[in-house]
């Protein structure tokens, strides 16, 4: 109950010094470094397509999970050290993981008929983790998106901003937003959304995977590895990755290794169920995030069921231990298999 109320303390806190708010403070900057990594959870059409990328779907019973066990995936996370959830709120299908208003495209339509958003908060105060969140800007089938090509993206800057607010008003203090910057802006340029979301929570980090980066505070890396501000490497797919205005740097990339067949972010196949990078991989690149300031977002894809496989859960209950146990940093690898 305490943690409910200095939360809501927090967030109208932040509401009401909207207007005068024009940067994160340093402060805000150490609670987030502080956090050290999270889990990222991507969950959503792809789970059950196989393929990373799920256009043309047209019937939200394609989201076949009828459970899921948000418990199972916050409560693996802080076993293993983690500071906050990283949770994909809606992809390229515009498929909607919590019950939104603006559309029928959303989970609680789906057989699972629940807003598993609200059900990750939930679980992030039960355990005591904070809440981020992974927001697709775009959508193949907003007006003149097409997707049946997905490169052709959808513009619609109202819906998107009923989105954001949606969101950025009713689940509580976020820490950053990860926009996926793939399917285009949504029409609403990057400048405008980082002003729209700071109007609602100014200590609210806004980053972008791609495309212009005016505004943001904080550097995405897709796919990238531990890195001080200055290196431009650490986030190689973005234009001006070593601009002075970024307060921090995240990377990312998933826990399966790179194969054949099915998705790498999504929960792949059954016959990749045991495919994992190394516990020493990841617990190395922990070291590095800690050692640059920086916050390491760990993808795992929960299954058909809504539950973490047991090789994620296994693994990461290893790289705990050696956070707690402060193991020796391991030997570098010839390579990281997830890149």
């Amino acid at each position: 109950m305490l943690l409910t109320v200095l939360a809501s303390s927090r967030l109208n806190a932040q509401t009401a010094n909207a207007a005068s708010a024009s940067v994160v403070s340093d402060a805000r900057v150490k609670e987030l470094q502080d956090l050290h990594w999270g889990m990222f959870i991507c969950w959503s059409f792809s789970t059950f397509s196989g393929k990373e990328w799920t256009p043309g779907v047209t019937n939200v019973d394609f989201f076949r999970a009828k459970d899921c066990d948000t418990d199972q995936w916050v409560k693996t996370a802080k076993d293993a050290g983690m500071g906050y959830i990283l949770f994909l709120t809606k992809h390229h299908d515009g498929f909607c993981l919590w019950d939104t208003q603006t559309t029928d495209r959303k989970v609680a339509k789906a057989p699972l008929g629940r807003d598993v958003l609200a059900e990750v908060k939930k679980s992030c105060d039960k355990y005591g983790l904070k809440l981020a969140w992974y927001f697709s800007e775009s959508e193949w089938a907003w007006p003149g998106g097409d997707p049946l090509k997905v490169s052709r993206t959808g513009k619609n800057p109202e819906m998107k901003k009923a989105q954001l607010k949606e969101l950025l008003t009713r689940y509580g203090p976020i820490e950053y937003i990860w926009f996926d910057h793939a399917a285009g802006e949504g029409g609403l340029s990057h400048a405008e959304t980082v002003q729209w979301v700071k109007q609602f929570q100014p200590d609210c980090f806004v980053g972008f995977n791609s495309g212009t980066q005016e505004g943001t505070d904080i550097r995405l890396g897709e796919r990238g590895h531990p890195a001080a501000l200055s290196d431009t490497k650490g986030a190689s797919h973005i234009k001006d990755s070593a601009g002075n205005h970024y307060r921090l740097a995240e990377f990312t990339y998933p826990i399966e290794p790179k194969h054949k067949g099915g998705a790498q972010w999504f929960y792949s196949l059954p016959e990749h169920d045991n495919l994992c990078l190394p516990a020493e991989n990841i617990y190395a690149d922990y070291l590095g995030a800690v050692k640059y300031g920086n916050i390491f977002s760990l993808d795992v894809g929960p299954d058909y069921n809504g539950r973490l496989r047991t090789i994620d859960v296994q693994t990461l209950h290893q790289v705990g231990e050696m956070i707690r146990n402060h193991a020796p940093i391991p030997p570098p690898p010839a390579a990281n298999p997830a890149k």
